[in-house]
């Protein structure tokens, strides 16, 4: 007899960013190992009715076409202000060149772009979604 081990759920499928490029490029380094966490608003989540990711969450990566890149599981999720993410996780999203300089500018630009279809308007104080998380799966090791 073969066991098959179900999936914890909930289990969810997306694309990283907002752009065809910026989803290709973030699922590139999360295969390679150097993404480990991402930043989300709490405002997204809500606006879809959606609950907010918790540790043991598993999600499916996928490039901005939809094809399966690798499966990621929350490790950890911390909900707090903008300006009060550290270059730890800074670094540990592995995008640009790492700093928290680098990761604020793009965050910021980014958050912005987020919040305007919904109505809302981005701050300095706006509560941010730090979630680290762990490769639990790509093509090129199956076996993982």
């Amino acid at each position: 007899m073969t066991q098959v081990a179900f999936p914890r759920w909930p289990f969810s499928a997306f694309a990283f960013g907002d752009s065809p490029a910026l989803a290709n490029e973030l699922a590139a380094l999360v295969q390679a190992g150097r993404k480990t966490a991402t930043a989300s608003l709490p405002i997204e989540f809500v606006s879809e009715g959606l609950r907010l990711p918790a540790p043991g969450d598993l999600s499916i990566v996928t490039l901005a076409d939809g094809a399966p890149v690798a499966i990621i599981e929350l490790v950890e999720v911390r909900q707090i202000p903008f300006l009060r993410v550290d270059a730890a996780f800074a670094a540990d999203e592995g995008e640009g060149d790492g700093s928290l300089r680098s990761w604020r500018t793009a965050h910021q630009a980014y958050f912005g772009r987020v919040c305007a279809p919904l109505g809302a308007e981005f701050e300095e104080t706006t509560l941010v979604l730090c979630q680290r998380f762990r490769l639990v799966w790509t093509p090129e090791q199956p076996g993982r």
